[in-house]
């Protein structure tokens, strides 16, 4: 398994900046959350010579913008929006081989759902979204690409909560290019047990998000990381690890403590 990154963590001005510093400090791969409103020629070239540059290679590619989280949304020229910034991603990945990754929405719930948890897609709720699933999955057809569902909790998507919801929908969808990215933060609650959870989903796992249950960097919360790691190893993951939370205080002091922690586990 190899070590990654989310770029908004890393301190830089720039995508080759990041990727230095975390070379520097132990990491293998980096996974690039790019603003949309920046996103341009110079950065998509900057990009494709990342790891020629500095030998930390890019697995993972996210435009961001206030429409994230929208490609189902009732309004049209917002789900239009969303779904034309996730199809220009999906290029990307297609280009590079890389991963992105889609749901069914993403944004804070209002009222929260505290007490009707694991809502269910209707019939036409999950026509529709595994329709445009299959749009992002044609543009990395045939690629090394790949787009992925990321189970998110109740708190921030009604829809598509446990890893088991979107496993049954990959099952449905049956194609080379999909596949399930778990992340630990939403995995401590929504699922009784990651680890167990883990093994279930097996060969669907393609990408996996890390974070403690209070969203702070592993080892500085509750979760059990060497069950966790244990089971990631017990499917044959080999993919990267990418950090996708807080990094708690000075980066330059708490990633490269990461890394070795999780260097450890690994290594175990």
């Amino acid at each position: 398994m190899k070590l990654c990154c989310s770029s908004p963590m890393v301190p830089g001005a720039t995508l080759t900046e990041k990727a230095e510093r975390l070379s520097a400090w132990g990491y293998d791969t980096i996974a690039i959350f790019q603003p949309f409103a920046d996103w341009n020629d110079d950065i998509r070239s900057e990009l494709g010579e990342l790891e020629s540059q500095t030998g930390v290679r890019p697995v993972e590619f996210v435009l961001t913008d206030d429409v994230y989280g929208n490609a189902m949304s009732p309004d049209a020229d917002l789900r239009d929006r969303c779904r034309g910034m996730y199809l220009e991603a999906a290029s990307v990945c297609a280009e590079l081989g890389l991963v992105t990754e889609i749901e069914f929405e993403y944004g804070a719930q209002n009222p929260l759902p505290l007490f009707d948890p694991f809502l269910q897609l209707d019939s036409r709720q999950q026509e529709g979204f595994l329709n445009f699933y299959a749009q992002m999955l044609d543009v990395v057809d045939g690629t090394a690409g790949r787009v992925l569902l990321e189970p998110l909790n109740r708190y921030e998507s009604r829809y598509l909560n446990r890893a088991s919801d979107n496993v049954h929908l990959l099952e449905m969808i049956d194609h080379p290019s999909a596949g399930l990215l778990p992340d630990t933060f939403h995995m401590s609650i929504e699922e009784a047990d990651i680890a167990a959870t883990l093994r279930q989903c097996g060969g669907h796992v393609k990408q996996v998000h890390l974070g403690e249950n209070n969203r702070l960097l592993p080892g500085h919360g509750s979760l059990d990381w060497p069950s966790i790691i244990g089971a990631l190893r017990d499917i044959g993951y080999t993919g990267s690890l990418n950090l996708e939370c807080s990094t708690h205080g000075d980066p330059e002091r708490s990633l490269p403590e990461t890394a070795r922690f999780l260097r450890a586990l690994i290594d175990a």
